[in-house]
């Protein structure tokens, strides 16, 4: 790992253009403390900027994914910022809230492909990270949460605007309206995860093994695929049409074609 991110610890399989960034908090169940917030985006780019990388798996260590935002050590060490009442300190506020989420849209908007490795417990800023990432797995005894309501916060990390589109506006209303928590099974019926297993072993095996099907493929078919699925979330079915069309013009990779082929006739 070339960074020193207190919060995370980085893993790298160059041999199979994977990686794991694991949570490293365990003792307070991974509650996302400010070195969280300030050296998410740091890790990210690293990763993004790591060619020898296509899939990535977040994971927690300990009992738990992620209980969520750390509060209160956020108001002890910040607590200036969050109560002062005059508008320039609101305006720090604001600029605080968005250098927050800088992490969360690096890992949403990143050429590589990211899977949630879910266990126990993945509240309020938990389910931010999990919902940014391409791809949730999680055990059968995982919680799910978009806590923030109780605390008398208006879920701002990303929940609100990518869930939607994952599980829909009803069933993103429901978790966000009552702060309610939901089990695996739910999520799964909801389309917030694609997979669950029995429990934390046979589900990091499953997200490694799934990470290294996908860094199997080209990674630049990967990450164009990425960026078209991205552009659809908001745009419609012809833009996305003639953007896919200028994308394979423009990067179409006729030598990699060829390779797939020569391999499928193998087998």
């Amino acid at each position: 790992m070339n960074g020193n991110y207190p919060f995370f610890q980085l893993e790298k399989f160059p041999e199979n253009k994977t990686a794991i960034l694991y949570f490293n908090r365990p003792e307070k169940l991974n509650a996302m403390s400010w070195p969280f917030w300030r050296d998410l985006p740091a890790v990210i780019k690293e990763i993004e900027e790591d060619k020898d990388i296509v899939a990535v798996v977040i994971a927690g260590k300990g009992k738990s994914f992620s209980v969520g935002l750390d509060v209160i050590e956020l108001v002890v060490h910040h607590s200036e910022t969050i109560a002062a009442a005059t508008a320039e300190a609101r305006e720090k506020l604001l600029e605080m809230i968005l250098a927050m989420q800088q992490g969360l849209r690096a890992i949403a908007n990143g050429e590589k492909v990211y899977i949630a490795a879910i266990h126990r417990h993945c509240i309020g800023a938990g389910l931010d990270i999990a919902v940014a990432c391409d791809l949730r797995l999680s055990t059968t005894d995982a919680i799910f949460s978009l806590r923030e309501t109780k605390i008398a916060i208006v879920a701002d990390m990303g929940s609100l605007n990518r869930l939607p589109l994952i599980i829909g506006h009803g069933n993103t209303r429901l978790l966000a309206y009552t702060g309610r928590d939901i089990g695996a099974s739910q999520a799964l019926n909801m389309g917030l995860l694609n997979e669950i297993y029995e429990n934390q072993d046979t589900l990091m095996t499953a997200a490694i093994n799934l990470a290294n099907e996908i860094a199997a493929n080209p990674a630049a078919t990967v990450r164009g695929t990425k960026k078209i699925l991205n552009f659809m979330e908001s745009h419609g079915p012809e833009e996305g049409l003639n953007y896919v069309a200028t994308w394979n013009a423009a990067f179409l990779d006729i030598k990699g074609i060829e390779k797939a082929m020569a391999a499928a006739m193998k087998k």
